[in-house]
């Protein structure tokens, strides 16, 4: 039986080479990837988000990527256009921290909403510094700076007498 199945598979080979469908495959001619390259057991996965250009954040437990996603608030909301909207985002990943710290999975690790009224305060210090109107460039002359005068170190200790 197993010599029919294997007559029959080469049969199908054969007419596919004669036909040319294995002609101009993508990578013809290329050296395999990774080939000589040590055995990884998560090549596949490594191969996938390659791929589909997929961070790898997406493969860090629940906790952990919680954690990322707050170190990276003040990044994200810099180029909203409104308070609110910095508001919504902060109310968006705070209703993600609440949701996974009434059913933690994963590692424990410490994660705690997000203050939306620090992170108002932050966003509205950056846009002023960023909507600040840059003086015109000026030519620096060179002046000394305006000295103090010294205070001898021995003068609170002195007797008045």
């Amino acid at each position: 039986m197993t010599d029919a199945w294997e007559a029959a598979v080469e049969a199908q080979i054969r007419g596919a080479v004669q036909r040319g469908e294995f002609d101009d495959l993508p990578g013809m001619g290329k050296p395999i990837p990774g080939r000589g390259a040590p055995y990884d057991e998560s090549w596949w996965i490594k191969s996938f988000l390659e791929r589909e250009a997929l961070p790898s954040d997406l493969l860090l437990p629940t906790p952990l990527q919680l954690r990322r996603r707050v170190e990276q608030v003040p990044d994200e909301v810099r180029d909203l256009p409104t308070e609110q909207s910095v508001r919504d985002f902060v109310a968006q990943l705070n209703a993600q921290i609440v949701a996974w710290l009434r059913n933690p999975e994963g590692p424990r690790v410490a994660v705690r909403p997000v203050n939306a009224d620090e992170v108002v305060r932050q966003w509205r210090t950056g846009r002023a510094r960023r909507e600040l109107p840059t003086p015109a460039t000026e030519p620096v002359t060179a002046t000394a700076p305006a000295r103090r005068p010294r205070r001898a170190w021995w003068l609170p200790w002195r007797r008045r007498g």
